[in-house]
Parts: structure tokens; sequence; C-alpha cells
């Protein structure tokens, strides 16, 4: 018989943006209890990302215009403001997030791969621990650009973050069949 589940702690927000979320990403991050080398790679990540992003946004917002000039453009110009570095965490967490994964369960002698729904806690912890072993998979030279890089490919909808949600997806929908074993 299984024991009560463990009680959840209150994370304190982190020192320079306030944001909880983002101190549980610097926890995921952290290796050794050593935090404030994992803040600095953190913080300074989501500027590089955050400055890479927004560059993107202005060249795109440049060459839309320049496209409306010409003619050319469809006329939608819904470009929106650049973005926060929490908001662009946010996002990034987001695009990561999976909905669905697989667990598990042994039903008369047969090992059964179920679909489950994912709650928001879980899927927030799986997008940041996707996204840190993503990042240290890299072939940047710091772990600061190396998270900074798999930041920007996933507010993109790329990289091997997204590729890991995308698997996820799909091998929940492999196993499609198996629901009613759901508990």
């Amino acid at each position: 018989m299984r024991r009560k589940a463990a009680a959840k702690r209150k994370v304190l927000p982190d020192p320079k943006h306030g944001s909880e979320l983002l101190s549980k990403f610097i926890n995921h991050v952290m290796r050794h209890g050593k935090k404030a080398i994992a803040e600095g790679i953190v913080y300074e990540a989501l500027e590089i990302a955050f400055d890479k992003v927004k560059h993107a946004k202005a060249s795109d917002k440049k060459s839309h215009q320049e496209e409306s000039e010409s003619g050319e453009g469809n006329g939608s110009g819904s470009m929106t403001a650049a973005v926060s570095v929490l908001e662009l965490l946010d996002a990034v967490l987001e695009n990561i997030r999976p909905s669905v994964e697989v667990k598990s369960r042994r039903v008369g002698g047969s090992t059964y791969q179920v679909p489950v729904e994912v709650n928001g806690i879980r899927g927030t912890t799986l997008a940041m621990r996707w996204l840190v072993e993503a990042a240290s998979g890299r072939s940047e030279k710091s772990m600061m650009r190396k998270l900074a890089a798999e930041i920007v490919d996933a507010y993109h909808n790329r990289g091997t973050a997204v590729k890991k949600r995308d698997d996820t997806h799909r091998m929940a929908k492999a196993n499609q069949a198996f629901a009613h074993y759901r508990w």
C-alpha cells in the first residue's frame, strides 16, 4: 500500500524578477547545490535568447514592411511587441509542455503503455527537464550559450525539447487502443 504523497514545498521567487517559475527553472539547471552559478547561467541565457528573439522579430517586421511597400504583403501586420524575459520563458515552456504521456500499466501479466493526460504542474516540470537536457546535449561552448540556443529554438517550435514533446504525443497516439486501462 502506498503512503501519502509528499507535501509540495513553496519555492521562493527568484531575486531578480520575482518569479516562482523562473526560480524553479533555476533549480532545474542547478548542479551540486551551486545555485549562484545556475542563476548566472539562466539569467545570461535568457538575456541572450531575448536579444535574439527581439532581433529576429525586428528583422521580420522590417522585411514585412518592405513587402507591404512593394505591394506583395497580405496586409496582416500582426507582429506583436517584443516580449519580456519572463514572457519568453513562459512561451518556451508552453511550446514544450506535453498534454498527454504514456504510463506503464500491468494488466494480467502484460505491461501496456497507457496514454494519460498530463496535469499542469507535471507538464511544466517535464518541459523544464526536457529543456535543460536538450540544452546540455548541444554542441555550443558554454551552458549559457547552449541554453540560450535551445530557448530560441523552442520559441520557434523547433529543437530537441520540442521533438521530445512530439515523440511523447506520438507515443500516446500510437497506444490509444489501451486507453481503456486508464486508472
